[in-house]
């Protein structure tokens, strides 16, 4: 089985995968070859290569299986040792000897390492691939790592100019128990940041404690800047690259949170959290708690202490562990998610009671040669009567760099709700049109189309621009300023319970083979001041 010439796969130019069967003496039919060979080229202005996987199986028995084996713990039984086999006994049972080629190719490895200046060049391509920095060696291997490197140095309105100096400990120092942290420093505000986590898990971990299945106890403290919508970014809030915003962001925090906090994962796809979390929110830049009576109080801080339960089903899913997160490996599972968060007034020092309930599902559909469709879907609702910064705001996305289950156009705070619906779904057609246009097919470029809608509506209770909450004490104004002659102008509005926030995308990816981008328009409520109704955003994506 092969590849056929002109297929628009990446970097692959040819591909073949032989197989042979054979019969045994009951009859059966079995797999006795199952070799691939791939020749790829990255760059033509590179060296091609040649990757081979040789794979023998012998020895078929179809006799049952001793109950013991089934009585022991875990999907998985490794033998103590199992990673650690030298060279003699690969060498006594690899069923195909190696070539001369393939047993030199660690000397070759070692020649390249004594170079001057290549070690250098792994050091920095390892640093950036990886994220993070090892510090140890092949004989010592690394027990803490240095990083993220992309978020040593980045900026937003209260920092300025932001260094950070994190690290975590990987289990060469402890299979149970982890550290990981973080210190920061902003120029502009002249304050200290910090970030402190032990994490216990109860099975065993080759590397990080993220791997799959978790199992793990973690306490957390943090003492941080944060913009209302960091909670929604799939990567570190630091990340040099989404530091860059389309808008400017004012109206931040400064955010101590305590954490205790519960994770559980099953081998068929169930994951439980249970978290405790102290917060106390401070606002600062733009943004201001003021109360919504007469008085017009200034609050310096609020405390909140919440307990949430959150269930996550993905049946199927698998991953591929880095050093600094899980990566999906098929996006085919469907995810199933449902939270809900409770705030106890009176409990050390919680000055609020709510509750706030969340679900959602994704959906990936195949349309054979037309390419395949991501669906999110999610809701929710806060149940009580709370200040806005409890309300639930849009999850916007303010950076240049394209972020899935994110709204591209919506400002920070633009719609406050207390019961929501979003939807989100993209279409990519695999060049189903491109294809039929040569200049296009021969780039490889693939067309992209999406929509995203959010309906929302905010409850009386919880507005307080309506007559009959003037003088409600527990409720703040919205976000906004006041002008020279002493007005109050809101940068944060009630959404139309009969129009929902539409926007919709077009895009090209695959652009030198990396390159994502897409035009982004928004269709409605267009009329506000904080309206933004187009943008370019971008994202690095490496497909085949």
């Amino acid at each position: 089985m092969n590849l056929p010439k002109k297929s628009g796969v990446n970097f692959v130019d040819n591909m073949d995968i032989i197989q042979e069967f054979e019969q045994l003496p009951n009859g059966e039919w079995v797999l006795k070859t199952d070799d691939m060979i791939v020749e790829m080229t990255l760059m033509k202005i590179m060296q091609g290569f040649q990757i081979r996987r040789t794979t023998r199986y012998s020895d078929y028995a179809f006799d049952e299986l001793p109950q013991q084996l089934f009585k022991r713990k875990g999907a998985e039984i490794k033998e103590a040792d199992a990673m650690m086999r030298g060279d003699d006994f690969w060498n006594q049972y690899r069923p195909v000897p190696l070539t001369q080629t393939e047993s030199s190719m660690d000397m070759l490895v070692k020649r390249l390492e004594q170079m001057p200046g290549f070690k250098y060049v792994i050091f920095v391509l390892k640093a950036f691939i990886e994220n993070f920095v090892e510090t140890g060696t092949k004989e010592h291997p690394s027990k803490v790592d240095i990083g993220p490197v992309n978020t040593m140095i980045s900026n937003n309105y209260i920092d300025g100019l932001r260094l950070r100096m994190s690290a975590q400990t990987t289990a060469n120092l402890n299979p149970h128990l982890f550290f990981k942290g973080y210190y920061a420093y902003g120029f502009k505000d002249h304050r200290s940041k910090y970030m402190g986590e032990v994490e216990y898990s109860f099975n065993k971990k080759e590397y990080l404690p993220r791997e799959f299945p978790k199992n793990s106890i973690t306490f957390s403290y943090q003492y941080d800047v944060m913009s209302p919508t960091d909670k929604f970014l799939k990567t570190d809030k630091d990340n040099v690259f989404v530091s860059f915003k389309t808008s400017t962001v004012d109206q931040m925090s400064y955010v101590r949170n305590i954490a205790l906090k519960y994770e559980n994962e099953t081998q068929f796809g169930l994951k439980t959290t249970v978290e405790v979390k102290h917060s106390t929110d401070e606002p600062t830049g733009g943004l201001a708690y003021i109360t919504n009576d007469d008085q017009k109080t200034l609050v310096p801080e609020i405390q909140t202490m919440e307990a949430s339960l959150a269930f996550r089903y993905a049946p199927g899913e698998t991953f591929v562990n880095t050093k600094q997160r899980r990566i999906p490996v098929s996006f085919d599972a469907p995810v199933f998610t449902l939270s809900h968060t409770a705030g106890f007034k009176g409990v050390l020092g919680g000055e609020y009671n709510y509750n706030l309930t969340e679900i959602g599902l994704y959906k990936r559909f195949w349309f054979s040669s037309w390419g395949k469709i991501d669906m999110f879907v999610k809701g929710g609702a806060q149940w009580n009567k709370v200040p806005f910064p409890l309300l639930i705001m849009p999850a916007a996305n303010l950076s240049y760099i394209l972020q899935r289950e994110t709204f591209n156009l919506i400002n920070n705070m633009e719609f406050l709700n207390d019961r929501y619906a979003s939807l989100d779904v993209s279409w990519n057609l695999q060049g189903k049109i491109f294809n039929r246009i040569p200049l296009l097919k021969k780039l490889k470029w693939r067309e992209f189309i999406g929509v995203k809608c959010l309906w929302g509506t905010l409850t009386d209770k919880n507005n307080p621009l309506l007559p009959q909450n003037a003088n409600d004490t527990e409720l703040m104004l919205f976000p906004g300023h006041y002008d020279a002659a002493g007005n109050y102008h809101t940068s944060s509005y009630v959404m139309d319970p009969k129009k929902p926030y539409v926007e919709v995308s077009a895009g090209i990816h695959n652009i030198f083979k990396l390159l994502h981008v897409e035009y982004v328009r928004r269709l409605n409520y267009n009329e506000l001041p904080t309206a933004s109704k187009w943008g370019i955003r971008f994202m690095i994506r490496t497909v085949f």
